[in-house]
């Protein structure tokens, strides 16, 4: 019998197959884990933009995480679209005394086309409660801005930092110019740099492809830098062979982003 790390992953489920919880199983899948998947929400959503979301009772969510943990091993966490404030706080209770997990936050706000996926109470829930005991959050540019109150990146992610958050990833893909640059912040230390050539536009749920390897390569025991570049070299692979799935985005085809586990 093989046996293979487990990601426990909270995320939305994405019916455009592009973001969301799908992205998060098959990039979990691409780098050799096993992927303990539990919906966070259900969206209303195609490649273009999410036009509404419903928010899973926490308590069936607390049933979920408690029946899971009993059973199965956990050797990282990730989580995207939260849904509510009150999911939040069940996955806060859930990690308080598990936190020699790694915890990685995905904090998703907005859609690419605009829509809403978080209001005020879950932003101050995930800010308070879930940020500190994340190793690592991954905000796009949009969402660090609004998260550190700052357009500038450097200033938006030591402000995080300050209020608790042990390492921001401002992630550079819904940016312009040639090259991506993902910056680690960490407090006492220098800032860590990556610059990927930007093969143009956007691509639905790479913010999740990469959020979700990083996890993975957490799970099988690599320091925080080695699974970011890990799954950068995820992520890349995959929007070389991106999908034309609806009129939106492109979707990055992690199928064919296998690498060796």
């Amino acid at each position: 019998m093989h046996q293979r790390p487990h990601v426990l992953i909270l995320s939305g489920l994405d019916p455009s197959g592009g973001a969301g919880i799908q992205a998060d199983i098959q990039a979990v899948t691409a780098l050799g884990c096993h992927p303990l998947p539990v919906i966070s929400c259900l969206t209303v959503q195609d490649t273009r933009n999410v036009y509404g979301a419903e928010a899973i009772d926490p308590a069936l969510i607390r049933q979920q995480l408690d029946c899971l943990a009993g059973d199965v091993p956990i050797h990282a966490v990730k989580t995207g679209a939260l849904g509510s404030a009150a999911i939040v706080d069940v996955l806060v209770d859930f990690m308080q005394c598990r936190q020699d997990i790694p915890l990685i936050v995905d904090p998703v706000i907005k859609a690419a086309g605009g829509g809403d996926l978080a209001d005020d109470h879950l932003v101050q829930a995930m800010t308070e409660g879930l940020f500190p005991l994340a190793d690592v959050i991954t905000p796009n540019g949009i969402e660090l801005a609004q998260l550190g109150h700052d357009d500038d990146t450097e200033a938006a992610a030591r402000r995080l930092l300050e209020a608790g958050c042990p390492a921001v990833l401002a992630t550079g893909g819904h940016g312009t110019g040639p090259q991506i640059i993902n910056r680690l912040f960490r407090t006492g230390t220098d800032t860590q740099e990556w610059r990927i050539d930007r093969l143009g536009g956007e691509y639905h749920g790479s913010g999740c492809t990469l959020a979700a390897g990083i996890a993975a390569g957490r799970a099988k025991g690599l320091p925080l830098e080695d699974a970011i570049e890990r799954s950068q070299y995820l992520v890349a692979r995959a929007i070389d062979q991106a999908l034309t799935v609806g009129k939106g985005q492109p979707v990055p085809d992690r199928s064919v982003a296998m690498v060796s586990s």
